[in-house]
């Protein structure tokens, strides 16, 4: 059984202003053209198919022609998609039983009610069959009638709900397993302080959604979706693909691609990935003014100076520009450093959460959790 990994397409993102429809388009192209050559027998997309809740008709459109393109190029394989936290669940889920029968199994919402269960595809080979479970974003408010409440009737944890999902299912061991989840799982024992994140990631504050990778166990292998660096938590056979396409400066110079997967008898898996190059790569030139303009491209480019003396503004942003028709910023390096004492340091990030606190400064924990919550509850009210 051979299979592509994919997730976090993002249809629809601007990068800082820029759209990234073109470049999209080209991307998929490369995978069409992939799936064509490789002829794999599934496709596997973990969240975030869109950038935004409610896309645009332009992104609609767009995936509409990249599924066409891919269902063209693989007439017999079956393709397989499940919701992001980027994405509206209900909205994905329209039309699952008509699109089921054409192969393409979309996904948009996990079980919530009795007798509901984790979508489950059977595809076989000559060493018999292989159960793909299409589990979608799920926060614990969503499941919490299937899995039950903690003991003061709260909804539980992102890790026990998954832990209970799971559970729920029972994969028979003794057959190949393939989860295909979009959450924050680390390693286990890992810290969520240790994951390198990316600036197009939304994080919660406080890691509230992170879960133990250990819960993967009954898996041959886990197609995870949500963290956009590639990486592994455990092992080649749970990991994470990361975009297709850089989402943010933070993931200039990443190597992108499409994780082929290989499961033969039970027991042995296969990886490997195959290199996708964008039609505009994403940089970050540093240097004086005269050394960042000798290096023109046609690239999306961050521009960070170090020159020490002031510049003719308009005459730098021209100059620039010119030199960098897809420039995404400009940014000066210690020209000036303001002193913000007890705040962070120049240059340093500071999150939500950080940032109230230090605007508030004196917290008390309870205070702490109260402002963890507001937070939160305003990302997701931001995400749909």
């Amino acid at each position: 059984m051979r299979f592509f990994h994919l997730s976090d397409l993002h249809i629809g993102l601007k990068l800082m202003n820029r759209d990234l429809k073109e470049d999209q388009e080209y991307i998929f192209r490369q995978i069409i053209r992939m799936a064509g050559q490789e002829k794999p027998d599934a496709v596997v997309i973990a969240g975030d198919i869109y950038d935004k809740a409610v896309p645009s008709a332009e992104a609609v459109e767009v995936f509409d022609r990249f599924m066409d393109g891919l269902t063209a190029a693989l007439p017999h394989a079956s393709i397989m998609l499940i919701s992001g936290n980027h994405d509206s669940g209900p909205r994905l889920n329209c039309f699952r039983g008509v699109l089921s029968r054409q192969n393409v199994h979309m996904i948009g919402l996990p079980p919530q009610r009795e007798g509901e269960h984790v979508e489950k595809i059977v595809l076989q080979d000559a060493h018999g069959d292989v159960n793909f479970y299409l589990l979608p974003f799920v926060k614990p408010s969503m499941v919490k009638q299937i899995v039950g409440t903690d003991d003061n009737g709260n909804s539980l944890s992102y890790n026990d709900t998954l832990r209970r999902l799971i559970e729920r299912e029972a994969p028979d061991r003794s057959k190949r397993n393939v989860l295909v989840s979009h959450q924050f799982y680390l390693p286990a024992g890992g810290s969520a302080e240790e994951v390198e994140r990316m600036d197009s990631e939304i994080r919660t504050v406080g890691n509230i959604d992170q879960v133990s990778a250990d819960v993967l166990e009954p898996f041959d292998y886990a197609a995870l979706g949500h963290i956009h660096k590639p990486m592994t938590v455990g092992g080649v056979c749970r990991r994470y693909c990361g975009t297709p396409l850089a989402c943010s400066v933070s993931e200039a110079g990443q190597e992108k691609g499409v994780i082929l997967v290989e499961l033969e008898e039970k027991g042995v898996v296969r990886t490997s990935v195959l290199p996708l190059h964008p039609l505009r790569q994403v940089r970050v030139i540093r240097g004086c003014l005269e050394e960042v303009l000798e290096q023109a491209c046609g690239d999306y480019v961050t521009v960070i100076l170090t020159d020490r003396t002031d510049l003719d503004v308009l005459d730098m942003q021209d100059r620039l520009r010119n030199a960098f028709p897809y420039l995404l910023e400009i940014r000066r390096e210690g020209l000036r450093k303001a002193d913000y004492s007890g705040g962070a340091g120049a240059g340093e990030y500071l999150d939500p959460f950080d940032l109230c606190c230090a605007f508030l400064q004196e917290t008390d924990e309870e205070e702490k959790a109260l402002l963890r919550d507001v937070i939160n509850t305003v990302q997701e009210v931001s995400e749909g």
